[in-house]
């Protein structure tokens, strides 16, 4: 680089850093100043050598996430500081003891937690990686700023990462979609995860993101002009309670838009709440409740409320701290639109999360008490280790963007739970023993079943007793992380117990066989019964499964073993060739890699890809490479979590082979549509129909065909005419 270069590049680094104190959204004091200063120049000479590669000074890198702590996020300057170091000691010469002796024991504690996430993303393994995301969120517990800083991270990285090779992008993507949106969401931190949720689409699913980003741009100007509209009416109502206001359009995100066109089946077109309109109103704090539904009430004067879309989350805020009065009303030209009612308290929550939690501290004893509740249900979850790690995920990650219920107990007092939760999981939220010692539940009164699902505004009683005990079908009624790790581990322990009964009773029937028990004969049963560990043994000699008869047939055959495992070996051979020519006859229809070469390969079952159909392969450990479509609902998780096992495929040659396809379509109930639907596929396009479905419910029809195709243009036009019988309403594939 040129002097002049350098010369620039030094301006333009100032030039962040007097930003960066200028939009924090702390007062920062003297003391705040010195320690961002200090933090900022140890960064600069510690990156003085690095860059990006982009190609830009690495520098730039830290201060643009500690902008997002100090302004979007809204932390103090400790954050501030740990955020400006957070690459510190992964990528420098310092040390965490440099650290420590230059900023103190707190900034230290952050970075140090910082580093170590950072280091987790190496393992490739899915199950190190799952332990390590579990090791992760228990950093949360330490200090949650550290969760917060790495979200801040991650959200620079994705606004940057244009210059990474294709791959990576869809693997960080993908991570950040499965773990760190969901993540920002359960943490208050709304505005980053809808940008982080955009970003992963962006590069997960590239021609589908730009595809709405276009339209969205073009049909701004008519939103734009629907928001005057509806905004104008109800302006003189408020101006005349002399409310001090504003009133905002929010449009709908990209992804958001996206997930309702995937879940409804539907077009951008038919996508009708693409934005929401917010009225953010001027309160102190004892009128703020008072000034809302005063708004409420204008609101609905002017236009009707549809009375089941009401959500009150000013009464009964959520567990994030979110408050706002949601009502969904028929604006002008009959569409639905949704009007959030926010005072500046609420909204700078909404905006900040957590950082806006600690401002208003002081004026509300319990306003951290939602993610305080959050954290040490967290905590709980992860301290049962025995849980498997991949389990544990799947688990947390359904919990973390579950809607809330709330349900009273029988004094009245206010539970929230994820929508769906059961009776069960109502006795396990209540406390651990009530859950484990549950018989029975009351709700508004009824006897239900452990698996009822509950509803807002429920009143449960749990009926206890001290002889129950879980039994191994409670993980069906049970939907919550909190309440099925309890379950496991209740039934671990009562397995653990019944195999050490198991191992007495097992060492008495081998020595009736004149077999003394040792490691070697144990391990020779657990191949012999085809079971994974001796516990497995041990507990099914404990509950009578494997008896005496069993153990008399091993010492029978306990000579042949050698004889059997040989055996054993030539059958699995005959097997494993049996398939592989059962694999070749599609031999040629994909090729995988850069170099597109032909491997052996299967077609997955939970997406069904066809010819014509973007596709990827991924290596499985048992059925060699599995085939499935981009858009299938495990890609994220595979691409993820599995990405250096994710190979580049595309189709070559469909002229010879026949994929089935299912078809859903619905409409109205005519004479005559099902022979219609047969003449088209049949007799006018010659494609075989494999299974037929049809029902009707008051004149309304829903259908599934399953038919046989060669690629993804016949399927297509297949559709297209389908369409065009009278009464048909929508024709999509499953």
């Amino acid at each position: 680089m040129t002097e002049a270069a350098i010369e620039e590049e030094n301006k333009q680094i100032a030039k962040q850093y007097k930003e960066l104190l200028r939009i924090s959204y702390r007062d920062l004091s003297k003391e705040d100043k010195k320690l961002i200063r200090q933090a900022f120049d140890v960064a600069v000479d510690a990156h003085k050598d690095q860059r990006r590669k982009s190609g830009e000074a690495y520098i730039f890198h830290p201060i643009a996430v500690a902008k997002i702590v100090a302004s979007e996020i809204g932390l103090d300057a400790t954050s501030i500081a740990a955020a400006l170091l957070h690459d510190v000691v992964e990528d420098t010469e310092y040390t965490l003891v440099d650290i420590e002796q230059m900023f103190g024991d707190t900034v230290a504690r952050i970075v140090d937690g910082l580093t170590k996430i950072s280091s987790l993303k190496k393992d490739k393994d899915i199950s190190l990686q799952a332990e390590n995301f579990r090791k992760m969120l228990l950093t949360l517990n330490d200090d949650v700023r550290v969760i917060i800083i790495k979200i801040a991270d991650r959200l620079h990285n994705m606004q940057t990462m244009d210059a990474m090779r294709p791959d990576k992008q869809v693997k960080i993507a993908s991570e950040t979609l499965y773990i760190y949106a969901p993540l920002a969401h359960r943490i208050g931190l709304y505005n980053i995860k809808t940008e982080l949720e955009d970003l992963g689409l962006k590069y997960t699913e590239p021609e589908v993101y730009k595809d709405i980003f276009e339209k969205i741009k073009e049909s701004k100007e008519e939103q734009d002009a629907y928001i005057k509209r509806f905004s104008d009416k109800i302006r003189e109502g408020l101006d005349r309670e002399r409310l001090n206001y504003e009133i905002k359009g929010r449009p709908k995100s990209i992804f958001s838009i996206r997930r309702k066109m995937v879940k409804q089946n539907v077009s951008f077109d038919e996508v009708y709440d693409k934005f929401a309109i917010r009225i953010i109103y001027k309160s102190d704090l004892e009128n703020e409740k008072f000034i809302a539904w005063k708004i409420y009430s204008v609101v609905t004067d002017y236009y009707r409320p549809n009375p089941i879309r009401l959500r009150d989350w000013i009464n009964h805020p959520k567990t994030t701290g979110y408050e706002a009065l949601h009502i969904t009303v028929i604006g002008p030209d009959s569409r639905w639109v949704e009007v959030q009612i926010r005072s500046e308290r609420m909204h700078e929550i909404a905006e900040k999360g957590y950082a806006a939690h600690y401002k208003y501290k002081n004026t509300e004893e319990n306003q951290d008490q939602g993610l305080e509740g959050w954290l040490n249900r967290l905590q709980e979850a992860l301290e049962n280790s025995e849980t498997n790690a991949v389990d544990f995920v799947e688990e947390f990650k359904l919990n973390l963007y579950a809607k809330e219920i709330f349900v009273f107990t029988p004094e009245g007092d206010l539970k929230s739970l994820p929508k769906g939760a059961t009776a069960l999981d109502f006795g396990f939220s209540i406390h651990t023993e009530v859950g484990l010692r549950t018989r029975g539940a009351r709700v508004n009164g009824k006897l239900v079943p452990l698996s009822h699902e509950l509803k807002s505004g429920d009143q449960v009683e749990i009926i206890t007793s001290t002889k129950s005990k879980p039994s191994s079908n409670w993980l069906d009624y049970a939907t919550t992380a909190r309440a099925r790790s309890k379950i496991k581990s209740a039934l671990r322990d009562e397995r653990k117990q019944i195999a050490e009964e198991g191992k007495v009773i097992l060492k008495r029937k081998l020595r009736s066989q004149k077999i003394t028990m040792s490691e070697k004969v144990v391990n020779e049963l657990v191949l012999y019964f085809k079971l994974k560990t001796s516990l497995d043994l041990f507990y099914r000699v404990g509950i009578g499964t494997i008896d005496n008869q069993k153990i008399k047939e091993f010492a029978t055959t306990k000579s042949n073993v050698f004889m059997n495992f040989i055996k054993n070996r030539i059958r699995r051979g005959n097997v494993k060739d049996v398939n592989k020519e059962e694999i070749t006859s599609k031999y040629d229809l994909i090729v995988f890699g850069k170099d597109s070469e032909k491997l052996e390969y299967k077609l997955s079952n939970c997406c069904n890809p066809i010819p014509g159909d973007d596709v990827f392969g991924f290596i499985t450990v048992n059925e060699g490479i599995k085939v499935h479509k981009n858009n299938c609902p495990n890609a994220l998780q595979l691409q993820s979590n599995y990405a250096y096992r994710i190979m580049p495929a595309k189709w070559i040659d469909s002229s010879q082979e026949e994929f089935k396809a299912v078809i859903k379509l619905n409409g109205i109930d005519n004479i005559g549509v099902v022979n219609e639907v047969t003449q088209i596929i049949s007799n006018n396009m010659h494609l075989a129909i494999y299974n037929m479905n049809f029902d009707t419910n008051d004149g309304v029809f829903t259908g599934k065909i399953t038919v046989g195709v060669k690629n993804k243009n016949t399927l297509k036009t297949v559709m297209k005419n389908l369409a065009k019988i009278s009464g048909i309403d929508k024709v999509v594939r499953e």
